[in-house]
């Protein structure tokens, strides 16, 4: 959305339209985004974990912990012994962003660098942490004449490093893990990268196919138990009147 987060509300208004038609609706929002946005336009909000914990429970109880990559944030949830949730910081290293940092310095698209991590042979050590560390990292390996191939599985090395030291810190994946976001859902040698360090079998590495849209599904849960409705009239009439910090265009 590119902090559009009306505008882009508004196009999602438009889009459910065209798939339901005028009948009333019940409507959720999530998102570290969203919290502002449904705040502003009085909708309900549903927090993150609480959406992906309902989803956890309809579709795969089984679950011990699930690895959530966004475009800002991380986040790894334990579902044994309790749940508990583990986000990174108001860094966004180690994100979608972070990757797609690291695409731009090679002059390459995601979907280009995750093609050529699948040719690597070997990888180097990359600070993940923060995208400025990173670039010193990757400038002198460019600089030596290191493969690109490898400093491509090398980026996604260092996401992981980051999202297993930084967010576990010392407590054990194991057991069925889920993997969520888009950066998981879409470059399948940061999948590799994640079942390889963390020792897991084909059956308790599980990328669903929903995973894109996982919190979706669980704000569409929350929202199904809601006993308000709204038109479409009245959710575009509170999205446009709801005061929030960005500018339509």
């Amino acid at each position: 959305h590119l902090s559009m987060v009306r505008k882009k509300a508004l196009e999602l208004v438009i889009r459910i339209r065209e798939l339901v038609g005028d009948r009333p609706l019940k409507v959720a929002v999530s998102g570290s985004a969203g919290f502002g946005l449904a705040k502003a336009a009085g909708l309900p909000f549903v927090q993150e974990v609480f959406a992906t914990g309902e989803v956890v429970k309809r579709l795969a109880p089984e679950t011990s912990a699930v690895i959530e990559l966004g475009g800002e944030d991380a986040k790894i949830i334990f579902f044994t012994g309790g749940v508990e949730q583990r986000m990174n910081g108001s860094c966004a290293g180690g994100t979608g962003a972070f990757i797609d940092q690291m695409a731009t310095l090679l002059g390459i698209s995601a979907d280009e660098l995750d093609e050529l991590s699948a040719k690597a042979e070997k990888t180097y050590p990359i600070a993940s942490r923060c995208g400025v560390f990173a670039k010193s990292d990757i400038q002198p390996l460019l600089n030596q004449g290191a493969a690109r191939e490898d400093i491509a599985a090398s980026i996604f090395q260092a996401v992981v490093d980051q999202t297993v030291s930084g967010l576990a810190q010392g407590r054990s994946i194991e057991g069925r893990v889920l993997f969520l976001g888009g950066p998981l859902s879409f470059l399948k040698g940061l999948r590799r990268a994640f079942v390889k360090t963390l020792g897991l079998t084909d059956e308790n590495a599980v990328f669903p196919e929903e995973a894109p849209v996982f919190v979706a599904y669980g704000c569409a849960v929350f929202a199904s138990s809601s006993e308000d409705t709204y038109s479409m009239e009245q959710l575009t009439e509170k999205i446009l009147n709801a005061k929030v910090t960005e500018n339509i265009v």
